[in-house]
């Protein structure tokens, strides 16, 4: 009995465990098909939309998100900020020393304690921005002070200090040196004071009657319209609310010499109490200008770091005062809004009929501040009514305003062009575009296109290029990506195939920066870069700037509306720049006209950027680049090197070209132009990248001006081979080949008359007298390519005709090429001197 009910029990708790497990497993099933069913709802349904952010309103605060109160700096939403005028000395009426801007040359001297600080960072970034030239040099010690003149003109244009008390603690002999340079040649000095922990709270600087107070919280900024350096900047105005840290310094000085340019109030009177007895939050000069009136030197001096946007501001009127406006943008910028994508954004994320309207609407105010200011629309026709039942009707309005913007082509398919390897393919895709726009009558004589991701414009798609112009007739184009991506500073334009490429400037609006709430960092991060941030200084720094946005930055919050029409704003509050838009054919003539030294493009290696790599073509290998260049000079024996280094069975020479004399001459001539696509063409792939050499011979380079910096940026891992033998040797075999050319400058002189031709020699013996003499000078000529190259990478050698069976060992050895030893054969020999 006992036996069976036992059996009885275990039988119970088995089916008790089983159902419990299938409850168990009921239960994850429920949950998973909830989670599903719960991202899906949340994927497919449209989010609660808040009403879009409001620009910034006139000279006031930023308009304030639903929910929000007062602004970063403490406005109140609508506060118009009162302008403050400030008693200057009236600088106007005193005598300041101008600037003879023709006694110096157009370059900044700044002294660093550490190039890596975030200050020497930022002033940097700006002159670097401004395309001005500087020189960068650590703060000396005794004797340490580089040459501030050659051959009676000035070397700098301007002083710039990191650390103001490195300039005034300079060794006496050094700041004599200095003060007399600033002095006999006009030049300015802008210094830096940033208190740290062993700061004094109160001190004078030494030889100046002006005293510091550091240590400080400071707000309510404002702008001294008395200022004489105020170019750019407009006075009057007042930056309210709370300055960032407590560590400012003021500047106090009851001599004429000094103006006051920034001035702020102290956070309180407790603040005050450890210098001069003084009403709580009366204005102190934060940044000062030294007229010159006390030893003949005009300077300025802040008294912070340049984290605050505002003092960037002043730091490039400064730099334009005291260069006498040398160092200086004109006033005029040029700003080109493109949208991209449209007709291609996700369904849930395109424009809809309310969202074109704030379109027309906002460009109309636009237009009010920025003459023609017009939206610049880019469209791929494929995905024409791909959006929601509204997203279409907001396509069908864009159409029905097409005639107030303007409009440029993607790709139909909105394809990377670098994934075409035909030009006819590519060219069907851009007439199917065409054909949409005809059928719409969108106006398409722009002249403009922008390829999808930038693909093919840089590096150059040769197909690209060929099928604009055939199909659209394309005049200018732009890119984010030449020469890098990254630093945005860097970005230039340049012109290849007839097609003018201009740089395109990033504002912190991507496809997926929809929602002013979401985005990344804070939507504070987006106000900063349009409040003096990055946005801001893109304008300021840059006479020309096309930005790029995206489709869905006009739906939902409208970011581009808010970002631009705040920008705008904001710009004008604080500056006098003079905002206008052209059409890209007029904005690349007028680029060009301003940075006519950018016309030719400089090529680099793809393979060394991974953007650059991930938009070029995957038929296209940079492993046919060479890896050493004979360079010259001509009549040395290259030809026989060149010669002697093909017998080596791992060493692989170009093909020879049948338009310049076998060479190549990529790096020296207008074959330049032609691209890297053409250049690579001239080399086989090699059947064993590890082990075999490719290389190329042109005697053209060693001498001309740009070939080391065309070369380094393409091959800047390249060894370098020259050889020299004698000048004048070099000199008279040039001169006998020119004979036996039938030249006759040559034939009708002697070798003595063409190197002692006076420079009123005809111009023909002239030219000859050049090219015997110039190559020759090989101290200026190596020394260029020094600039571009490490020592390790540049072999000059004589090539011993006596031991010819060596001379191809040595050269090798000597470039550190790391080949197999090859036997050079007296039938080698015969070949290569009688074949």
């Amino acid at each position: 009995m006992a036996t069976a009910g036992l059996g009885l029990w275990k039988l119970l708790r088995g089916v008790r465990q089983l159902e419990l497990h299938r409850l168990i497993l009921a239960l994850i099933i429920f949950c998973l098909l909830s989670m599903a069913f719960l991202a899906y709802y949340i994927s497919n349904n449209p989010k609660i939309k808040e009403a879009p952010p409001l620009p910034f309103s006139d000279c006031g605060g930023a308009g304030m998100a639903p929910g929000s109160s007062t602004g970063a700096a403490g406005w109140a939403p609508g506060v118009q900020r009162a302008p403050l005028f400030i008693p200057g000395h009236h600088a106007q009426q005193r005598q300041v020393k101008a600037v003879d801007i023709s006694r110096t040359d157009p370059v900044i001297l700044l002294f660093v304690e550490s190039i890596y600080s975030q200050l020497v960072q930022d002033i940097i970034a700006i002159l670097e921005s401004s395309r001005f030239r500087y020189q960068t040099e650590i703060v000396p010690g005794k004797g340490g002070m580089p040459t501030l003149t050659e051959q009676n003109q000035g070397r700098f244009a301007l002083i710039i200090y990191e650390n103001l008390l490195k300039y005034v603690n300079l060794d006496a002999w050094n700041r004599d040196l200095l003060d007399k340079y600033c002095s006999e040649y006009g030049v300015g000095i802008i210094g830096f004071y940033k208190a740290n922990e062993n700061s004094l709270l109160s001190a004078q600087l030494k030889g100046f009657p002006l005293f510091l107070h550091s240590h400080l919280g400071l707000r309510d900024y404002r702008i001294n319209p008395s200022a004489p350096l105020l170019y750019i900047t407009k006075p009057n105005q007042v930056e309210q609310g709370l300055l960032p840290g407590d560590d400012w310094t003021i500047f106090q000085s009851n001599h004429s010499t000094y103006e006051p340019v920034l001035v702020a109030s102290t956070k309180s009177s407790v603040s005050m109490t450890h210098f001069v007895a003084s009403p709580s939050r009366s204005a102190h000069a934060t940044v000062v200008q030294d007229l010159g009136l006390h030893d003949g030197i005009q300077r300025v001096l802040f008294g912070n770091d340049l984290n605050y946007w505002l003092h960037k501001l002043v730091f490039v009127d400064a730099i334009a005062y005291l260069t006498g406006r040398r160092l200086c943008l004109p006033l005029d910028r040029q700003i080109l809004v493109d949208v991209d994508d449209i007709f291609v954004g996700k369904e849930g994320t395109r424009m809809k009929v309310s969202d074109v309207e704030a379109l027309l609407n906002t460009q109309n105010k636009l237009r009010a501040l920025v003459p023609n200011f017009t939206f610049n629309l880019g469209f791929s026709g494929k995905f024409y009514h791909t959006g929601t039942d509204e997203e279409d009707q907001g396509d069908d309005m864009l159409l029905e305003h097409r005639m107030d913007f303007w409009w440029f082509p993607h790709m139909w398919s909105h394809m990377q062009p670098h994934l075409f390897h035909n030009v006819s393919v590519l060219a069907e895709q851009m007439r199917l575009n065409k054909v949409f726009a005809q059928e719409h009558g969108i106006p398409i004589d722009l002249g403009y296109a922008v390829a999808p991701h930038h693909s093919g414009v840089y590096p150059v798609h040769t197909q690209l290029y060929e099928a604009w112009k055939s199909v659209w007739g394309i005049k200018v184009t732009s890119t984010e990506e030449y020469p890098h991506l990254r630093p945005a500073r860097y970005r230039r334009g340049f012109i290849h195939n007839g097609i003018q490429v201009l740089p395109r400037q990033t504002c912190g609006l991507f496809t997926h920066t929809i929602f002013y709430n979401e985005y990344p960092g804070g939507s504070k991060e987006l106000d900063k870069s349009i409040r003096g941030g990055e946005l801001f200084l893109t304008v300021l720094l840059n006479p020309i700037s096309i930005f790029m946005t995206h489709l869905s930055n006009y739906g939902n919050d409208r970011l581009g509306l808010y970002t631009f029409e705040s920008l705008v704003k904001f710009v004008q509050c604080w500056t006098n720049l003079k905002l206008q838009t052209l059409p890209p054919t007029l904005l690349a003539e007028k680029y060009f006209q301003i940075f006519p030294e950018e016309r030719d493009p400089l090529w680099q290696n793809p393979c060394h950027d991974k953007r650059h790599k991930d938009i070029w073509s995957k038929e296209k290998t940079c492993d046919r680049l060479p890896r050493f260049l004979i360079i010259g000079p001509q009549k040395t024996g290259t030809t026989a090197l060149h010669t002697f280094l093909s017998l080596h069975p791992a060493i692989t020479s170009s093909f020879p070209s049948h338009s310049t004399f076998e060479e190549i001459q990529f790096f020296c001539g207008s074959n330049y132009n032609n691209g890297i696509d053409w250049y690579m063409d001239f080399f086989p792939l090699p059947s064993n990248v590890s082990t075999d050499f490719m290389f190329e011979k042109s005697a053209n380079y060693f001498d001309t001006e740009v070939a080391p910096k065309r070369a380094a940026a393409l091959l800047p891992r390249a060894k370098i081979l020259a050889i020299l033998i004698h000048p004048a040797d070099r000199a008279y075999s040039w001169y006998q080949h020119q004979r036996a050319h039938q030249d006759p400058a040559a034939l009708n002189n002697t070798f003595h008359a063409v190197v002692t031709a006076s420079t009123s020699a005809p111009r023909n013996l002239l030219a000859l007298q050049r090219r015997c003499l110039t190559p020759g000078v090989y101290a200026i000529h190596i020394g260029r390519w020094l600039q571009y190259y490490q020592p390790s990478q540049v072999s000059a050698s004589a090539l011993l005709c006596g031991v010819c069976k060596v001379s191809l060992t040595v050269t090798v050895h000597r470039c550190n090429l790391n080949l197999d030893e090859f036997c050079v054969t007296e039938g080698n020999f015969l070949k290569v001197f009688f074949s």
